[in-house]
C-alpha cells in the first residue's frame, strides 16, 4: 500500500494518513473516545501536545511522527499516532489510539494498531512500546480501565513489561495540597534559600539543572511546562518542579538536588505549583508516573489512583 492511500478494513471502514483539516474531527472523536472524564476533558490538548509539542529547549532528541484514521464514509471513528522515541530511536511509541464506542469489535484498532507498526518501521524501528514517549506523553502506558486497549495490545502479540501510576492531588478548599506554603518558605530564607516562580530568563538554566541531575529528558519537560517554580541558595539551584507539560491537569517532574534534600525545598515547591493548578481552575492535579509515593502523600496528600500497564513488542 502506498503512503496516503486508503486500506479497506471491511466494507464500511477505510484508513487515511491523518492530515491537518481532520484534527478537529480527532478531537471530537477523542473527546467521546476516550471514556475517563479527565481525559476526554482535555481531548484537545492530548491531540496538540502530542501531534505538535513545540520546540523543546534540552530535548532527548528528535521525534519523528505518524497518524492515522479510521473513516466510515466521511466521519472519523478511529485513531493512531506514534512517534519514534526520544531516548531510543530504535523504539517506537503509540501515542494514542481510539475507536469510537459505537464502531468498536469490527477490527478497526488492530488494523490501525498494524497501521502504525508499519509506518514506525518505514522509520527504521526494531521494536513498538505502547509507553509514553517522554518528554512528551499523555499517559504512562494503558490504564487499566480501558479494558478494551488492554485487550487489543495482549491480542497483538504485546507482552506487558511493568506497571505505572499517578496520584490524584485534591485542590479543594481545605486540602492538604493548599495548605500555606509562607511559613516554610519563611524558615528556608532563614537558611539562605531563596523560592520564587521561574521567569523565561530563568528557564535554560533551569533546563541545565534538571538535564545535569535527571537527564536531558527532563530538561525538555521543564521546558515545555505551564509554570515552574525553583528554590536557590547563594547563586545556585537547588531544585525546581513545574506543572503543565505533558497535560495541563499533570504536575510535574519535580527534582532536588542530593545535597539539597531533607531541607524541606520538594514539599514547598510542590504545594506552590498545585497551589497555581489550583488557581488556574482544576478541581485536581495528576501526578504523573510516580515514583516516591510516600512523599508525594505525605507534602500533598495525594492518593494512588491511576495505574498503567506499560507493554512492547519486537517487530
Amino acid at each position: 500500500m502506498r503512503p496516503g492511500s486508503l486500506r479497506r478494513v471491511d466494507h464500511a471502514y477505510q484508513l487515511a494518513e491523518l492530515t491537518p483539516d481532520r484534527v478537529p474531527d480527532v478531537v471530537a472523536l477523542c473527546q467521546v473516545a476516550l471514556d475517563l472524564p479527565d481525559d476526554a476533558a482535555e481531548a484537545e490538548a492530548i491531540v496538540g501536545r502530542l501531534r505538535h509539542p513545540g520546540p523543546l529547549i534540552g530535548s532527548a532528541g528528535e521525534r519523528r511522527t505518524t497518524g492515522w484514521v479510521a473513516l466510515s464514509g466521511p466521519d472519523v471513528v478511529g485513531v493512531v499516532l506514534g512517534s519514534t522515541g526520544y531516548g531510543d530511536t530504535a523504539v517506537g511509541h503509540v501515542d494514542l489510539i481510539a475507536v469510537h464506542p459505537d464502531h468498536r469489535r469490527h477490527g478497526i484498532g488492530r488494523e490501525l494498531l498494524a497501521r502504525v507498526e508499519s509506518a514506525l518501521a518505514g522509520f527504521g524501528v526494531g521494536a513498538v512500546a505502547l509507553v509514553g514517549n517522554a518528554p512528551v506523553y499523555a499517559w504512562p502506558g494503558i490504564d487499566v480501565r480501558y479494558t478494551p486497549a488492554i485487550c487489543l495490545a495482549e491480542a497483538s502479540g504485546y507482552e506487558r513489561q511493568t506497571v505505572a501510576w499517578n496520584m490524584t492531588a485534591d485542590l479543594t478548599p481545605g486540602s492538604l495540597a493548599l495548605a500555606p506554603t509562607a511559613p516554610a518558605e519563611a524558615r528556608l530564607a532563614s537558611a539562605g534559600v531563596a523560592v520564587r516562580r521561574a521567569v523565561a530568563a530563568d528557564v535554560p538554566g533551569l533546563v541545565e539543572f534538571a538535564q545535569e541531575h535527571f537527564g536531558p529528558g527532563w530538561g525538555a519537560e521543564l521546558s515545555g511546562s505551564a509554570g515552574i517554580h525553583f528554590a536557590v541558595r547563594d547563586g545556585g539551584v537547588l531544585g525546581f518542579a513545574c506543572w503543565g507539560s505533558s497535560r495541563p491537569s499533570y504536575f510535574g517532574p519535580m527534582g532536588t538536588a542530593a545535597a539539597a534534600r531533607g531541607l524541606g525545598v520538594g514539599g514547598v515547591l510542590l504545594r506552590r505549583c498545585l497551589q497555581e493548578q489550583h488557581a488556574a481552575g482544576l478541581t485536581a492535579a495528576q501526578i504523573g508516573w510516580v515514583g516516591p509515593v510516600p512523599f508525594y502523600s505525605a507534602n500533598s496528600g495525594a492518593r494512588i489512583e491511576r495505574v498503567f500497564f506499560l507493554y512492547r513488542r519486537q517487530l
